[in-house]
């Protein structure tokens, strides 16, 4: 590879951050790990592993710790291989006795498993042994509904006790869970359900959605309902009663249909469970599908159980005695991994919230956190951006924030402002901030620092936790040095990992191991960048960076420098179409002021305020990263296209500015956002 084709194959690294955040003597003292965990992990990662499984109840335990064949090319076959990941080959475990049962067993039945708070404010306590009792109901349910062991479960519901529930005994049972977002529509839980072959769909009647009950049980039978107006391989729809009167009109089909509280609280409150292979699966969870089909991950039972169980242990520093609220949606992975697996084999004490942040009030999560005690609170950047719009002059809503000792993101790259708001108002310049970076397909945590060992910087995961190998490479795959960006991937494999694409190992293959299949790398489709101390910082995904003028600049600096400006709120950067430069950065910002709601609506509003805005914020851009970087276009905007998991689908933006067909926008929170936006873009011009 030439110089000049090497330096096309990187990513540029545009911002520096300085600030650094050593953890406290008083937090290190009494943390769960001590910096000797990463020599001890990289002496023997498969034997660390071990160790690490060895926290959970193996009915039997494993023959062989790790086998791993990867996508080799051979000589005598035209194809890579399909690479095949094992762990704890021949142990057998029951992945819900691990989160139940042997808590109860050990005598902490009474501690309190889940605090639910509704979006209504009903509220219900669960002990662990109330849950067992649960889950065992559901259990014999299910498979009094001929629900067994490898079948697929598709669950369609809010953030309600019930969810954890059926998805609990649905892999007591040993039958696959899928779960589907609330939200989403027909169309995307039809695609679910066909794809999976469930035989068994959870709903409910209706659900809160800020502030309004909204029927649901209409979109879940549009989605099982075939040509011919039968089903596909549904053969029971099962649905919990949660608006019940205020959505009344409940379409119902004798025989497939029935009651949750009909079937499942007349069953018994005792069951024997089995257990299964430690690759048995245990859930697949799709992608978003913001570009192609959506893929169906398959993660399986003891590999994902160990890593989901350890890595919450460690990377959220888990005591006895937390409160602890991950506030992703029961559908997203961060949800399956860090509210359901990971926090229960913990016997952790959890909180889940049914509704919106800002429903009844923007304050809602301060008044959740003060109301339970809450001591570990891990979110989304998206919605700490959000919080300092709606409190820009830094006074938070009055709720006591005292307890917080531990504050965590996921999602997507923080913005190191925003870093450094979260954790002065929220954290109370205290609780020092786990980043974690990780995906639908690692199934947990792979760069994230430990609280109490790692110096933290404002905006970077920092390093690989202890077990596990990423690197940051050039096209080629020759790790970049510090101070470069290039193409993030993880060396080997890792118990947590996603074992295949339902129905379709070929997609698998190719989608992940195929770009570097001569170093055995998996590749994660995000850019990232090392700083001169060898931390990590994420630059968004691959797709998103924009080539200026031959420069590959990465979307994620672009939009901290803007955040960093006190008039921007939030951020969403793309690149578009220039006859000039090939591409050309588009800057969307959301006023870090407030709006009026008369405003808001005015399409003439926001045109004004993006030309009242633009040298300015071209010129901080400037100044921060470099002239490079400032925008051609400068929009301000009420919001930005988000996923239901509050990633920003920066696709649709540059959709609007090069006036392309937006294509599928079922995973939108507001559907109504892009034409909010495509009036402001037609009111500039």
């Amino acid at each position: 590879m030439t110089a000049e084709s090497a330096h096309f194959a990187t990513i540029e690294n545009l911002l520096t951050e300085n600030r650094l955040y050593p953890p406290s003597a008083g937090f290190s003292a009494q943390a769960n790990v001590d910096a000797g965990e990463y020599e001890r992990a990289s002496a023997d990662p498969v034997a660390y592993w071990e160790q690490q499984a060895r926290r959970l109840d193996w009915q039997t335990p494993w023959r062989t710790a790790h086998t791993w064949k990867p996508a080799l090319a051979r000589a005598d076959a035209p194809e890579l291989d399909v690479p095949e990941a094992q762990w704890f080959v021949g142990g057998r475990l029951n992945v819900a006795v691990n989160c139940v049962d042997r808590h109860v067993d050990a005598g902490l039945g009474d501690r309190v498993a889940i605090n639910f708070e509704g979006e209504p404010g009903d509220r219900e306590q669960i002990t662990y042994a109330e849950l067992q009792r649960r889950v065992a109901k559901a259990a014999n349910a299910l498979t009094a509904l001929g629900v067994v062991a490898g079948d697929r479960v598709v669950v369609y519901l809010p953030v309600i006790p019930e969810t954890i529930v059926v998805t609990l005994a649905i892999a007591r049972i040993g039958a696959i869970h899928s779960l589907v977002f609330g939200g989403f529509s027909a169309e995307a839980l039809k695609f679910r359900v066909e794809d999976t072959g469930a035989k068994l769909l959870v709903t409910s009647d209706g659900q809160y959605r800020r502030g309004t009950a909204v029927p649901v049980k209409a979109n879940a039978d549009e989605a099982v309902a075939g040509p011919e107006g039968g089903v596909n391989t549904i053969e029971h729809v099962l649905v919990i009663r949660r608006t019940g009167d205020l959505t009344p009109d409940i379409p119902w089909r004798e025989g497939r249909d029935m009651w949750w509280h009909d079937v499942v609280d007349s069953a018994p409150d005792t069951h024997e469970p089995e257990f299964f292979d430690s690759e048995h699966p245990l859930f697949i969870i799709y992608t978003s599908g913001t570009t192609g089909k959506p893929k169906g991950l398959v993660h399986t039972s003891g590999g994902y159980l160990t890593q989901a169980s350890w890595s919450h242990w460690a990377a959220f520093d888990a005591k006895p005695d937390d409160v602890y609220w991950c506030t992703a949606d029961l559908a997203w992975v961060t949800a399956h991994t860090y509210v359901l697996y990971g926090p229960f084999s913990n016997a952790a004490t959890s909180v889940i919230y049914e509704g919106t942040p800002n429903t009844p009030h923007t304050g809602r999560h301060f008044e959740i956190i003060e109301r339970y005690g809450v001591t570990t609170y891990y979110t989304a950047p998206t919605l700490i951006r959000t919080f300092m719009t709606w409190f820009a002059d830094g006074r938070l809503p009055s709720f006591d924030l005292s307890s917080i000792r531990l504050l965590g993101t996921v999602g997507e790259a923080i913005n190191p402002e925003a870093w450094v708001w979260f954790h002065e108002n929220v954290g109370g310049g205290r609780a020092p901030i786990v980043d974690t970076w990780w995906q639908s397909e690692t199934g947990s945590a792979i760069i994230a620092p430990l609280p109490g060992v790692t110096v933290l910087k404002p905006g970077s995961a920092t390093i690989p936790l202890p077990g596990l190998t990423a690197l940051i490479v050039d096209e080629a795959g020759d790790t970049v040095p510090h101070g470069e960006g290039g193409y993030l991937v993880l060396d080997g494999t890792w118990p947590s990992m996603a074992r295949t694409v339902w129905g379709n190992p070929e997609r698998y293959r190719d989608s992940y191991f195929a770009r570097y299949a001569d170093r055995g790398y998996f590749f994660a489709g995000d850019g990232a960048k090392y700083d001169d101390d060898g931390y990590i910082w994420l630059l968004g995904r691959v797709d998103d960076v924009i080539n200026v003028s031959g420069h590959r600049l990465s979307t994620i600096e672009i939009e901290s420098a803007l955040v960093s400006h006190p008039a921007v709120g939030e951020a969403g950067v793309v690149g578009v179409s220039d006859p000039t430069t090939g591409e050309a950065i588009a800057a969307f910002v959301i006023p870090s002021a407030g709006v009026s709601a008369r405003d808001a609506a005015d399409p003439a509003f926001w045109a004004a305020l993006s030309v009242t805005l633009a040298d300015a914020l071209r010129s901080h851009v400037a100044h921060q990263i470099g002239p490079i970087a400032k925008p051609r276009d400068l929009v301000a905007v009420p919001d930005l296209p988000k996923t239901r998991s509050g990633k920003i689908m920066r696709r649709l933006l540059a959709d609007l500015v090069d006036a392309r067909p937006l294509g599928d926008t079922t995973s939108l929170q507001d559907e109504t956002v892009p034409a909010r936006i495509a009036a402001i873009l037609a009111t500039r011009h």
